[in-house]
């Protein structure tokens, strides 16, 4: 028979007078506070940023309470009417232009393979870091009445006048929309072509054991599982399209933008010019409404094991020759010929612009604009990623709304931005003076406003929420189920996000860098009014000149933020390729 001495438990196991049980019951509730500590730490995070954020936007609301000076009524009873129809069609030909041209470019090169493909897929990426005002200046010389193509038309076919035939105008609603899908539709390429690329080949296989050819694969198939990351692309584009001021007033088309300065700086009245701004934001919020349901109508999360891609189909002869068309008409529209034209104005008045040509100032205009540009992108992404994981974890009504009032910025004209930034900042830094001047017995200037970090905070309402789109749909394809199996296993919330979630989201966090940057390398209106004294960026200097009609001197600035913006565009792109290749 067994002795008693047997059947004890050995000195490493429970101390003694705590049995298995309680420790298991006190682990289990440690676990829990942990995790109740930091859904209300998220939370309160996320309403934080979500209140600095909108402070802003609530200095320009605030308008309807205060009087203005008669415009309001002026602009109701004229202009209103035409700002309304001709935003609205803009919206609707950029965004079904720019999502066709990003979502197809996306899945050709995400999905087949043919000799000079891996060429393709980072070219595709390069009329991102093309401003859209600078390419209106650039086809408007080219196609405009006594510009060289309808001036060849003439003498060719001995037309005397403009009424003898028709050319596309240029300028008008529809060669806006044009020039801003061929700039905005890589917002649509590079998320949908993330999204595609992580869609696990268990998916295809089923499809093809259906009898599903290649388009039918794609609609029923690809384009449904990468539609979140297609809507959070177009939601982008449609959001730029409503603050773009450049191309529609160079165009001569009445927007809100338009209307907005028209309001401000032609009238005066910077309190009609605050009410439209409203109006404009509330455009904003039926656009992220119609995201966000179009968001929910289905579980786009990859319920499958196996994590491997879906092979390319090869290309060969004619259907390679196809695609390489396909895919290299919009990099030809969106970046080449605009900066083949910026060089031939550039090339034609060699003359002014060797004089007004300095080594050393380019250089200090690159570094200020790098410099501006990378620091937003760090901070986007930093804090993108806080709010999304905040809705992640705690998804109340409060967390989600403070996330989506954070990304509201977007669409607001980055003048409206810089004025409802200063006011409240001027504010603050009146009271730090006045507080210091009295300690020091001194006068003491203002300290926050005309510095880098108020710039850099407008830029964060106007951009972040490019970050939070882009890791939406990012989050969006990882099931709850892992984070779940994670929380099972012990790890706590810090752990989940170094260790599951970052490695997953690496390419939706570098493609939400890489737009943020580039998008504040071309930042015009919040740069031009909050920029320190003696401080230019390269979008400054290409806009003094072009402003006065000096395209040719421009055309340097323009050419030089487009080679500034290349090496992040391509390593970023290739970044991209090489994680979802591993």
């Amino acid at each position: 028979m067994a002795s008693p001495d047997h059947l004890t438990a050995s000195p490493s196991s429970t101390p003694p007078g705590r049995p298995p049980a309680t420790n298991s019951l006190v682990a289990g509730e440690s676990l829990r506070a942990g995790a109740r500590r930091a859904r209300a730490w998220l939370t309160a995070s996320a309403t934080l940023i979500a209140v600095l954020l909108t402070i802003p936007l609530a200095v320009v609301a605030l308008s309807w309470l205060t009087p203005d000076g008669g415009a309001w009524a002026h602009i109701i009873s004229t202009t209103l009417p035409d700002l309304l129809a001709s935003s609205a069609w803009l919206v609707l030909m950029v965004g079904l232009g720019a999502a066709g041209i990003g979502t197809l470019a996306a899945w050709i090169v995400a999905r087949h393979d043919w000799q000079g493909r891996a060429t393709i897929e980072w070219l595709l990426v390069l009329p991102l870091a093309m401003p859209a005002y600078v390419m209106a200046y650039a086809y408007t010389d080219l196609l405009q009445y006594a510009g060289p193509v309808q001036s060849a038309l003439r003498e060719w076919f001995g037309w005397q006048s403009k009424s003898d035939y028709w050319f596309f105008e240029i300028r008008s609603v529809g060669g806006a929309a044009t020039m801003l899908a061929f700039v905005l539709y890589p917002y649509v390429y590079l998320l949908a072509r993330v999204a595609f690329l992580e869609q696990s080949s268990t998916l295809t296989d089923a499809g093809r054991s259906f009898g599903y050819g290649r388009w039918a694969l794609f609609w029923r198939v690809s384009l449904p599982l990468a539609r979140p990351a297609i809507v959070a692309g177009t939601a982008l584009v449609l959001m730029e399209t409503l603050a773009d001021y450049g191309t529609v007033s160079y165009f001569g088309v009445n927007t809100f933008t338009t209307g907005i300065f028209s309001a401000w700086f032609a009238q005066g009245d910077r309190v009609a010019a605050a009410k439209l701004a409203t109006l404009l934001l509330a455009f904003v919020i039926v656009v992220l409404a119609i995201e966000h349901v179009a968001r929910k109508q289905g579980r786009f999360a990859d319920q499958t094991t196996s994590r491997r891609s879906a092979p390319r189909e090869q290309l060969r002869g004619a259907s390679a020759v196809f695609a390489s068309i396909v895919c290299l008409m919009p990099v030809l529209i969106g970046f080449v010929l605009p900066l083949l034209l910026l060089a031939r104005l550039m090339w034609r008045d060699a003359d002014a612009v060797l004089a007004q040509a300095s080594l050393r100032e380019f250089f200090e205009l690159a570094w200020n604009s790098l410099s501006l540009a990378t620091l937003t992108a760090a901070l986007a992404v930093v804090l993108g990623l806080l709010l999304v994981y905040a809705v992640r974890l705690n998804g109340n009504p409060l967390t989600r709304s403070a996330t989506r009032i954070a990304g509201m910025g977007y669409a607001i004209p980055g003048t409206i931005i810089a004025v409802g930034v200063l006011l409240p900042v001027t504010l603050v830094d009146h009271a730090i003076a006045d507080a210091v001047s009295s300690v020091l017995d001194r006068e003491v200037g203002l300290i926050l406003t005309g510095g880098f970090a108020v710039l850099i905070y407008a830029y964060l309402i106007r951009f972040l929420s490019i970050a939070v789109q882009s890791t939406e749909a990012g989050f969006a394809k990882i099931t709850p189920n892992m984070d779940s199996a994670a929380r099972s296993l012990g790890a706590s919330n810090r752990e989940i996000i170094f260790r599951v979630h970052a490695p997953l989201l690496r390419s939706s966090l570098i493609t939400a860098a890489l737009m943020v940057f580039v998008d504040v390398m071309k930042e015009l209106p919040a740069t031009l009014v909050m920029r320190p004294f003696n401080f230019d960026t390269l979008a400054v200097r290409a806009y003094t000149f072009a402003k006065d009609e000096r395209l040719a001197e421009a055309s340097v600035a323009a050419i030089a933020i487009v080679l500034v913006g290349l090496l992040p565009v391509v390593f970023a792109s290739r970044a991209i390729t090489r994680d979802r290749t591993a």
